[in-house]
């Protein structure tokens, strides 16, 4: 991908292509400005002012471009995204206004995975000019987080397993000097017993661990992130059939996110103590595997019945819940692709939400409406607990009906935050299975901008 500090740059004056932005309200208005030649081209065109549709026009020696948006007094993430994929490299400005929030999505239209193309195209950047110079490294920042989460999704298993991720975690950790701590092999299985049962069948180059991250000031306010990083899930003994493990690379979903919010957070420098979580494992098949009926102990203390191994998501998790608990941060938020039953419900664009408390709820709402990466608030509901009753264990891992998956799999994880904390859980897909303007079909952040949102408006 181009070098995302090149995209966009401060507006001093240079020599630029307009873009006029147009509503179907102010259509007749802009036709009316326009010269001859100008509306000709414009009628051949075919140009309604159509959401992301848009027609280049002769403007004296050179061109112009005019792009059809909702509404231009209320720009989103996405106007300008589609002209940052189709438009010829070049150097651009809006015309008689600022990009404001399209920037973001001027970077994000420019995204690609090319690292296993022989065939990667050298094409040069579309460079968006603002005069909001604050604007600009918020922009990059986010959209950079963004990038990070669709590369590591994007990336195969073989490449991108329990160790690659730990790497990644290095990288970041190293950057803005955290400290970062690896448990594994035998302090593994006492410390964290369900990521162990959960992973011990794996290669053991890809051997499972837990990933933990601590930055920032201990005096400040203390907060978690957690991300469920199972690189690839072949459902285990209870084996996926082959449509269900196509995407599984992108069962390490949550950690992408958690790991991008973590670095977003030590980025823009936020007065918080931040402690990330990341339980790295594949769910892998082999003799040694966990079974149905076996019963593995928790961190916490509690015994869980297994009665499905494809239900191994909410266990690592709940050990990585269980451990920055012991920290009594006043937020944790974790992220997960967790369970079918949520898409089922939402769909791939709305990630799940889940929160103990209304007032984080409606904060995470109201900020992803802001963002442009909206989610959707599922209950955590009591009446469901009796859903993970064992008659031998604490409870079970997966419920014994088909009801309210997505809602039964966070009432398990509900079991390992203690009592009285703010959670917040993201049931989110990582994968856009279809392209959109800024948003290309593969790894995605969903949920991630939100979340970011919410630490902003509280701790920033």
């Amino acid at each position: 991908m181009t070098d995302k500090n090149a995209l966009i740059q401060p507006d001093k004056g240079q020599s630029a292509i307009p873009i006029h932005l147009v509503d179907k309200t102010g259509l007749d208005s802009f036709i009316k400005t326009l010269s001859a030649p100008q509306r000709a081209a414009l009628e051949a065109q075919k140009f309604k002012a159509e959401g992301y549709s848009h027609a280049i026009l002769p403007d004296g020696d050179g061109w112009m471009v005019c792009s059809g948006v909702a509404n231009t007094e209320s720009l989103s993430s996405w106007c300008l995204a589609k002209l940052a994929e189709v438009l010829p490299p070049g150097t651009y400005r809006r015309a008689g206004g600022d990009p404001g929030p399209a920037l973001f999505g001027w970077i994000s239209g420019q995204y690609r995975f090319d690292r296993y193309r022989s065939d990667a195209e050298a094409d040069g950047p579309r460079v968006l000019l603002t005069s909001q110079v604050k604007a600009i490294a918020p922009a990059i920042a986010e959209a950079d987080a963004v990038a990070l989460v669709r590369d590591l999704v994007n990336t195969p298993a073989e490449d991108m397993g329990p160790a690659q991720l730990e790497h990644e975690a290095q990288i970041i950790a190293k950057a803005h000097h955290a400290e970062i701590k690896v448990t594994a092999g035998d302090a593994l299985e006492r410390g964290f017993p369900m990521v162990h049962g959960v992973g011990r069948a794996a290669a053991r180059s890809h051997a499972p661990r837990m990933i933990e991250l601590h930055w920032g000031n201990p005096k400040h306010p203390r907060i978690a992130l957690v991300g469920k990083g199972v690189c690839f899930d072949s459902g285990g003994l209870d084996i996926k059939p082959s449509a269900g493990m196509l995407l599984m690379k992108k069962d390490m979903g949550g950690a992408a996110h958690a790991l991008a919010l973590a670095r977003l957070v030590m980025q823009s420098g936020l007065k918080v103590r931040l402690h990330l979580a990341i339980p790295a494992v594949e769910n892998a098949i082999s003799g040694n595997a966990f079974r149905p009926g076996d019963v593995l102990r928790s961190r916490a203390g509690l015994s869980v019945e297994i009665g499905n191994t494809d239900a191994e998501g909410r266990l690592v998790l709940g050990d990585a819940l269980a451990r920055v608990g012991e920290e009594a941060p006043e937020l944790v938020i974790d992220f997960a692709t967790l369970t079918g039953a949520a898409r089922v419900a939402l769909g791939p664009d709305l990630p799940a939400l889940f929160t103990r408390r209304d007032e984080t709820a409606a904060q995470m709402l109201a900020s992803g409406k802001a963002n442009d990466d909206q989610c959707w608030r599922l209950p955590l509901f009591d009446g469901y607990k009796e859903y993970l009753k064992s008659d031998v264990a604490d409870l079970g891992n997966a419920g014994g009906n088909g009801f309210a998956g997505a809602s039964v799999a966070a009432m398990f994880l509900d079991r390992f935050v203690p009592e009285g904390t703010d959670w917040a859980h993201f049931d989110t897909f990582a994968w856009r299975p279809a392209a959109k303007p800024g948003r290309p079909k593969g790894g995605d952040a969903l949920g991630l901008r939100a979340a970011w949102g919410l630490l902003k408006e509280r701790y920033g």
